[in-house]
C-alpha cells in the first residue's frame, strides 16, 4: 500500500510544502528523506493554465504542477488501497486435517503441485502431529521433484528422515532423495541439449549414488532397493567416465602423473566398469612417456589379456614422443 504523510498547513499550503509532501510519498517508508531546493517557489497564474517552476528534489528535476498531480494522486490511493488490495477469505480455516490432506493429494495426482504444496503447508501449520500431517511431509518431498525443483525435494526428504527416521516408509524419502541429487546436477542447457552425462560436474551425481547406497544399506528388502541399484550401476558407469574424461584432459595438457593417477583411480574404485579399458589405455601412454617401461607393459599385459581387439592398444604402439 502507499503511504501518504499528513500535515497541517497554516492557511493555504505553498509550493514548496506540496514538494515536501511530494517527496515524503515517493521517497518514504524509510528509505530516505532528500533535500527540498527552490522552496517558496510560486505557481503563476497564466490565461487557462498555471505555470509553475522546475523545483529539485533529490536531483529530480520535475516541474512543480506534476509534482502536485503525484501528491494528489498518492494520498488518494493511500485512502482507497486498502479496500482495492485486500487479500480474500480464506475458505479452507474451517477445514480439518482429513479434508487438507485430501484436497492436497488430489491436487498431487491431477499435477498441480504448486496447489498440493500450499494444502499440505496449511495442514502442517495448522495440524503439525497426526498420520495427514506425516504423510503429507512425505509427499511435499515427491511434490517438490515432480516440480523440478530438486533443492527443495532434497532439504524436504532430509527433514522428514530426520523428524521420522523410524517410520514406515521412511525408505521413501531416502529414494526421493537419491532423485532429487542426481536431477540437481542438471542446468538448463543440460535440459536443452542432450549432453554426455558422464561430463556434467560429478558432485550430484556422488551425492545421488551415496543416497541410494545408504537406502540399500539400511533397507536391504524395500521395494525401492532393486531400481535404486540399477541407478546406482548407471551413476557408478558415469563416474567413472568422468575420471577418463579428466585423465585425457591431463594428457593433451602434457600432466601425465596426473592422468596416470586419474585412470588407476578408475581401476581401484570402478573395476567393473565399462571405463576400465580406457584407464589401462590411458596409463599405458603416460608410462610410455615418462619413461615407465615396466608399469607400461603392465598395463598392456591387462588390456591384452581381457580386450585383446582394443584400439587403444594400436595408439600406445604409435603414440610418438617428443
Amino acid at each position: 500500500m502507499v503511504r501518504a504523510g499528513v500535515f497541517a498547513f497554516s492557511g493555504s499550503p505553498s509550493e514548496d510544502r506540496l514538494v515536501s509532501l511530494y517527496c515524503f510519498i515517493y521517497f518514504g517508508d524509510g528509505l530516505f528523506m532528500p533535500q527540498v531546493r527552490n522552496r517558496g517557489a510560486a505557481c503563476v497564474v497564466a490565461g487557462p493554465r498555471t505555470v509553475c517552476p522546475q523545483v529539485v528534489c533529490s536531483g529530480l528535476a520535475l516541474p512543480g504542477a506534476v509534482l502536485l498531480w503525484v501528491a494528489l494522486f498518492a494520498a488518494s490511493v493511500s485512502l482507497t488501497g486498502c479496500s482495492l488490495f485486500e487479500d480474500e477469505p480464506d475458505v479452507t480455516l474451517d477445514w480439518s486435517a482429513e479434508r487438507l490432506y485430501s484436497e492436497g493429494k488430489a491436487a498431487l495426482d491431477a499435477g498441480e503441485y504448486t496447489k498440493a504444496l500450499e494444502f499440505y503447508e496449511k495442514l502442517e501449520t495448522r495440524y503439525p502431529f497426526g498420520p495427514f500431517s506425516t504423510q503429507a511431509q512425505l509427499e511435499t518431498a515427491y511434490a517438490y521433484y515432480r516440480k523440478n525443483e530438486p533443492a527443495s525435494a532434497v532439504a524436504a526428504a532430509d527433514r522428514f528422515i530426520k523428524l521420522h527416521p523410524q517410520h514406515l516408509h521412511v525408505d521413501y524419502a531416502y529414494y526421493i532423495k537419491g532423485l532429487a541429487q542426481y536431477n540437481q546436477g542438471r542446468g538448463l542447457v543440460d535440459q536443452l541439449v542432450q549432453l554426455d552425462p558422464s561430463e556434467r560436474d560429478p558432485g550430484s551425481a556422488l551425492q545421488s549414488f551415496e543416497a541410494f547406497g545408504e537406502l540399500l544399506r539400511r533397507f536391504p528388502k524395500s521395494r525401492y532397493t532393486k531400481d535404486s541399484a540399477q541407478r546406482m550401476l548407471y551413476l557408478r558407469n558415469n563416474l567413472a567416465q568422468y575420471e577418463i574424461h579428466v585423465a585425457n584432459y591431463y594428457l593433451r595438457r602434457g600432466a601425465y602423473v596426473a592422468a596416470a593417477n586419474r585412470a588407476k583411480y578408475v581401476l581401484e574404485n570402478f573395476d567393473t566398469a565399462p571405463a576400465v579399458p580406457q584407464a589401462l589405455v590411458v596409463m599405458a601412454k603416460a608410462y610410455r612417456v615418462l619413461g615407465m617401461e615396466d608399469l607400461m607393459n603392465d598395463a598392456l599385459r591387462v588390456l591384452k589379456l581381457n580386450h585383446p581387439d582394443h584400439p587403444g592398444l594400436a595408439e600406445v604402439a604409435n603414440l610418438e614422443i617428443e
